[in-house]
């Protein structure tokens, strides 16, 4: 874990929808939030920079998606320019976690055959936890 205790907002990236999370890092934790819906990007960072303001987060994590190899995805491309966009406009590190497996995940965590993308938040940033713990 880090130094200190964190405060930690997760996004599972799409171009329709955003999965959010947030969670703690002394705890390990993460709770889904909620899913931003639509395309606009002017509407989705209003109601992410409402969440930064709610949480108070020091920290933002952003799931990148690839290949089951490994590999870059068109998909990458998108998730990786969101989270520099979300430093640039907030001014927080931004971590990237590799979600390859994230989605299958949150479906069987929802159990409905479609993933939830919050729930893939969190899974996001439990991911993200426990690669932080590892030595």
């Amino acid at each position: 874990m880090s130094a200190s205790p964190e405060t930690v907002l997760s996004f599972d990236f799409g171009t329709l929808r955003i999965g959010v999370a947030v969670g703690n890092s002394v705890a390990g934790s993460a709770q889904p939030l909620e899913v931003i819906e639509g395309e606009a990007a002017d509407r989705r960072f209003a109601r992410i920079s409402s969440l930064i303001a709610q949480w108070q987060p020091q920290r933002l994590v952003v799931g990148r998606p690839v290949n089951e190899d490994g590999t870059d995805i068109p998909m990458t491309a998108r998730a990786d320019r969101f989270a520099r966009q979300l430093h640039g406009r907030f001014g927080l590190p931004v971590s990237r976690v590799d979600e390859r497996f994230s989605s299958k995940a949150a479906a069987s965590a929802v159990g409905r055959g479609q993933a939830d993308d919050a729930v893939a938040a969190a899974i996001i940033l439990r991911q993200y936890f426990d690669e932080q713990a590892k030595p």
